[in-house]
């Protein structure tokens, strides 16, 4: 291979890099030649890949890889300035929540809390004024549907931008943009990459302003994705649409059989005909996601599942192959005040299941032995 044919494919035309079937990986720090890429902090082939790959999934034109999926977050809370008011989903991850009382707060930057199922509820704290709006839906972990569109058109005439966290459905359910958001995360850490074995953030968005901004954030803060996580994302994502709808599967028969367990009090999954959000979420989403939240009748029930059984792990995290059981009291959500955590619901007999890849006889056998203890 000569100099040059080495040069050109770092090119974004006809070259060895657009022709890789599995795109190479360009671990190195900085680039000679004085062409498209400088130095990695700035721009990557490998990144670049995932960013044009996760931009086309969300329907987008651009998009950013973080290093996590707080990382994205804190990016976009980074378009912020002193004395913006920030409307926030009331049921949102603990870290989320620890970023914006821990940092933003300190900045005279205002944050309220409303939500975000509720049109009426969310429009009420517009109308007081607001240049921002974050909603997860489904929220994590009660499981809520927002109105994305209603929100999105009330943001539209209002000039806020309205961000959406589409972690727990993915671009393969649900797509954020075309219902009217104006910036799409996701911790890729989970669904997007769904092995268990890389942690990095994407911001997508149809917005140049807002894409020319993170772009500044992401060089000038220094937290983009890295070449080989960069990779690992992307080999995720192609298992995406038969890992999610496997996911989806499962989930769905969990929350079925839970239903008929003398041990559980009430099932959250928004796939049940009788959530409160089922038809809702319908109406924006082509599917309902592998996640599924649930409380048992007593503390002890609760302390026994989080011991965790030969299939279900006792973990953080969701949205890779291996089923997880989470703790949100004392995990995900530990760092959201207890008054707080009572109001949405997060009590010591709240679960958060996040349903992996597993034959669901052997899921259901496992919860079975689980609860028996």
């Amino acid at each position: 291979m000569t100099e040059k044919d080495t040069l050109s494919i770092l090119g974004d035309g006809d070259c060895l890099y657009e022709a890789s079937v599995s795109p190479p990986i360009f671990q190195t720090s900085t680039f000679g030649g004085g062409g498209e890429y400088s130095y990695t902090r700035l721009s990557n082939p490998t990144r670049r890949a995932l960013e044009k790959e996760t931009a086309k999934l969300e329907g987008g034109k651009h998009a950013f890889a973080f290093s996590s999926g707080l990382a994205a977050i804190n990016s976009v809370f980074s378009l912020l300035k002193k004395g913006n008011r920030v409307v926030v989903s009331d049921d949102l991850y603990g870290g989320t929540y620890r970023l914006i009382t821990k940092i933003y707060q300190n900045y005279g930057i205002e944050f309220v809390f409303a939500d975000m199922s509720s049109a009426q509820a969310v429009k009420t704290e517009i109308e007081k004024g607001a240049d921002m709006v974050f909603a997860e839906s489904p929220t994590n972990p009660m499981m809520k549907i927002a109105p994305l569109r209603e929100i999105g058109e009330m943001c539209k005439q209002t000039g806020a931008v309205f961000v959406v966290d589409n972690t727990f459905l993915s671009p393969y359910f649900q797509n954020p943009l075309a219902l009217g958001a104006d910036i799409t995360i996701h911790s890729a850490t989970k669904f997007l990459s769904g092995h268990h074995d890389t942690v990095a953030g994407i911001a997508v968005t149809n917005r140049d302003d807002i894409a020319e901004a993170l772009g500044m954030i992401s060089m000038t803060l220094g937290n983009a994705l890295s070449p080989f996580e960069s990779w690992l994302v992307l080999r995720g994502i192609r298992t995406l649409p038969l890992r999610m709808q496997k996911h989806q599967q499962n989930a769905f028969a969990l929350a079925e059989y839970l239903k008929t367990l003398p041990q559980i009090d009430k099932v959250y999954y928004p796939g049940l005909p009788e959530h409160s959000g089922h038809e809702l979420c319908k109406s924006q989403s082509s599917g309902f996601g592998g996640v599924v939240s649930f409380t048992v009748k007593d503390a002890g029930t609760a302390k026994r599942l989080i011991k965790g059984g030969k299939i279900i792990k006792f973990a953080e995290s969701l949205g890779g192959f291996c089923s997880l059981i989470t703790y949100p009291l004392t995990q995900t959500h530990a760092s959201i005040p207890e008054e707080m955590r009572q109001k949405i619901g997060i009590t010591d007999r709240l679960l958060r299941l996040s349903v992996g890849l597993e034959d669901f006889a052997d899921i259901k056998a496992d919860i079975t032995k689980m609860l028996e203890g």
